[in-house]
């Protein structure tokens, strides 16, 4: 199958350009203008005039069914990577899970169990790490050798998740030898429950406890330690879902001495705040870790976004049903699931109030959903690129059209929306994964079982940047 992308304007992280793209079977083959007239074939051509052509975008940070608090987030990898195409994502990559005193690998299996054979578009996978031990940072090495390169640990969730500083230490030593990173939920945990359980003794049973507990401090001051761990031990530290201005400042301090210390934010951190949460027991909807932050951070993150000391904008979609779900913390926030959906509005989040709202361009926009996360997380240029050589994963995108976020129209297995009403500019028309069209205005055209497994390059460019 031979497809020929015509009339559109190429957006990626290093420029824009009128060209047309050829793709032949799952790869683009030709760029350049006027490949129809010069007599290059296909099966089928799509008419991009008006539109952008960019390479499919990449969320790096997803928990589909995840377990959490004796439930599982909503979306299987089928429902979540079918809503990610309908928002112009291509490829997710997903957080398996060790469970605790379990190994990498039944945790690594369980996930590829869930995966394979559902997946509607590409996905890879982190590991999370629960227990340090020998036997665990032995499987580290395998499992870098089977491209999942790349292993989470927390400062948050004492009891669940939560490593001290020497186990954290040791994973960071393991992975300046086998090529690995880490990536690190950086809270203080500890100091958090001590805030949230003196927050219900005064009275404060309601979500926005959530977020007076966990104090944007807590979270400046367990980035600033990981980062400081990582630098004894010589390695590369990646930030997840950056949230707060003080945990900016830390990743920005390490990043001008010169450490190779990265970040990502998410759109709840961009549009959402504290005050969506103070709606009594609605703001449920709103309860993720770390919480939504005071109006005031926003500025803060988009800046940090324009000067590279944030690299990567991902969701940390884990969708919980209102009903029955998060109201499981009725009456005590810490009992609420944390967690939102999101993976099919953060393209689209992205460009309205990034590119449209004059604060990014829209290379930078790429650059942020797609090409940095693809060079971090050892894709590129096979992902994050429109290059000859690349995965045909493509979006046609309208930049003009214009759609109101619902939850009575997205496509994600949660029943609210964090954007109930928001209208945004910019819409993806035709989806492209591996060169099939998967989504095309508006009506899903993939298949069950198309997406397949992305074997993922130690982190080289990392240790490089």
């Amino acid at each position: 199958m031979r497809t020929l992308i015509t009339n559109g304007t190429i957006v990626t992280a290093e420029g824009s350009q009128a060209a047309d793209v050829l793709i032949d079977g799952e790869t683009i083959v030709a760029i350049g203008a006027g490949l129809a007239g010069a007599g290059m074939t296909a099966d089928e051509s799509i008419d991009a005039s008006g539109k952008y052509v960019i390479p499919g975008a990449i969320d790096v940070h997803t928990h589909m069914e995840l377990p959490f608090g004796g439930t599982f987030a909503k979306d299987t990898f089928e429902t979540g990577t079918r809503a990610a195409a309908f928002g112009g994502t291509t490829t997710v990559v997903d957080f398996a899970v060790q469970s605790r005193g379990a190994s990498l690998r039944e945790g690594l299996d369980a996930w590829h169990a869930k995966a394979e054979g559902n997946a509607v578009a590409d996905y890879g996978f982190h590991m999370i790490m629960s227990d340090v031990n020998e036997g665990t940072l032995a499987e580290m090495d395998q499992l870098v050798a089977e491209g999942v390169p790349d292993f989470k640990l927390f400062t948050a969730y004492p009891g669940v998740f939560y490593s001290d500083d020497g186990a954290i230490f040791r994973a960071m030593q393991q992975t300046a030898s086998n090529g690995g990173l880490i990536m690190m939920h950086a809270e203080n945990g500890m100091a958090i429950d001590v805030v949230a359980e003196q927050t219900v003794a005064a009275g404060t049973t309601d979500p926005i406890g959530h977020g007076i507990a966990r104090k944007a401090v807590f979270e400046g001051e367990a980035t600033n330690r990981v980062i400081r761990l990582a630098e004894a031990a010589e390695v590369p530290v990646y930030i997840v879902h950056l949230s707060a201005r003080e945990a900016l400042e830390a990743v920005r301090d390490a990043r001008d001495r010169g450490t190779a210390a990265f970040a990502e934010t998410c759109p709840q951190y961009l549009f959402l705040s504290l005050d969506d949460m103070g709606n009594g027991f609605e703001g449920a909807k709103y309860v993720c870790s770390p919480p939504l932050r005071s109006k005031d951070h926003w500025d803060d993150l988009w800046k940090g976004l324009v000067k590279d000391d944030l690299q990567v904008v991902s969701t940390d979609h884990c969708p919980f049903d209102f009903e029955g779900q998060k109201e499981m913390g009725r009456g005590d926030f810490r009992k609420i699931p944390n967690g939102l959906p999101g993976v099919e509005d953060r393209v689209d989040l992205l460009h309205d109030g990034g590119v449209v709202g004059g604060r990014i361009s829209r290379e930078r926009w790429v650059e942020v959903i797609s090409t940095a996360p693809a060079k971090l997380f050892g894709m590129y240029p096979r992902k994050g690129s429109v290059s000859v050589g690349a995965d045909a994963d493509l979006v046609i995108y309208d930049p003009d059209r214009k759609r109101t976020i619902s939850a009575t129209s997205h496509h994600m297995e949660v029943d609210y929306s964090c954007y109930e009403g928001r209208m945004v500019q910019g819409s993806s028309d035709v989806v492209l994964s591996r060169g099939s069209v998967i989504v095309r205005d508006g009506t899903f055209t993939g298949r069950k079982g198309h997406g397949q497994f992305v074997k993922r390059a130690p982190a080289e460019y990392a240790r490089m940047a």
